[in-house]
């Protein structure tokens, strides 16, 4: 495979179900090597984009084409390239750590010697060692998301999605799929990964979508992103007294896009070039208002999320 090969493309999707538009002409290109974070609300088009690349969906119409071939629902060779780990641990009880893993390893591997290496090394990646002669109902949530993980990569996949795989853990699981992922990336598999978790995209994903009623909204590095959005410094000062005619002034300066304050804290979203913060000292010191720290905090993935989508509930 060369370097910077189209791993994934996807070219006009339009996906209904009866009245609903699912997926609006949506488009996509991701290069061998990447770590693609797909973003987006609740409904907004994640999973289906994923089922129809992975031929699990029909749609209406587009094309897909995964390593420069059109995929289709028969494309066994294709499919066996690719690595799926779901948000639902996807085992089986009766079987142990180990029997699980090396069952779906099997699915692809039918050569015992590959297998039990190609196994070995999904244990290691995601330190299951110890555990490899318990049941899946005796595993913590954590190390169920860890076997969940082993039995999707075993088969040494170029090309991994990852659905959601760190729910419901605890930091240190989360710390270790976390570095798993990354290391996977490392040894050149090309992943999608979706998240509600902001920080995670931010620390392992390359490129990132935000996408929004089956459409892409935005697309880049996380700091191509940042620099869309408004809000480019957010300043937080600890304040024993605000009177509300200082918060009224406030939110009508030149630069400050919103301000609110909690009891104890004075925050503001400001457009970095207007240099609010002096302003706002000078204001402060001027009305003989104690002040406690201050800080001057770049906006975060999520701050860029909210601007984009909106900040209404999406239950």
């Amino acid at each position: 495979m060369t370097n910077n090969q189209t791993i994934i493309k996807v070219i006009d999707l339009v996906k209904k179900y009866d009245k609903l538009t699912a997926l609006d002409h949506f488009s996509l290109t991701v290069k061998q090597g990447e770590v693609l974070g797909l973003l987006g609300p609740n409904g907004s088009g994640k999973s289906t984009s994923i089922n129809c690349i992975l031929s699990l969906l029909t749609y209406d119409q587009g094309e897909i084409q995964l390593f420069g071939e059109k995929m289709a629902p028969d494309k066994t060779e294709l499919k066996r390239r690719i690595g799926v780990v779901p948000q639902d641990v996807a085992v089986f009880e009766e079987l142990t750590v180990y029997e699980n893993i090396d069952y779906f390893c099997g699915l692809y591997i039918s050569n015992k010697d590959r297998r039990k290496t190609c196994v070995a090394e999904a244990i290691r990646i995601v330190q299951l060692e110890e555990f490899l002669n318990f049941y899946p109902k005796k595993l913590s949530g954590g190390l169920k998301r860890r076997l969940n993980i082993a039995c999707g990569i075993a088969h040494e996949p170029e090309l991994i999605f990852f659905d959601e795989p760190t729910v419901a853990v605890d930091p240190q699981s989360r710390n270790n799929i976390l570095e798993s992922i990354q290391e996977l990336n490392r040894k050149g598999a090309t992943i999608v990964y979706t998240s509600h978790y902001m920080e995670e995209i931010e620390q392992i994903c390359s490129e990132i979508i935000i996408m929004d009623k089956g459409s892409i909204l935005a697309s880049g590095t996380k700091e191509d992103l940042k620099r869309m959005i408004q809000t480019s410094e957010k300043l937080q000062i600890e304040l024993p007294l605000c009177p509300s005619d200082l918060l009224t002034t406030i939110k009508n300066w030149t630069g400050v896009l919103h301000a609110d304050y909690d009891g104890t804290t004075l925050r503001l979203d400001t457009l970095k070039e207007e240099k609010v913060l002096l302003k706002l000292l000078h204001h402060l010191e001027s009305k003989d208002l104690l002040f406690g720290d201050f800080y001057s905090l770049q906006p975060t993935l999520n701050d860029v999320f909210l601007e984009i989508t909106g900040k209404q509930l999406r239950d």
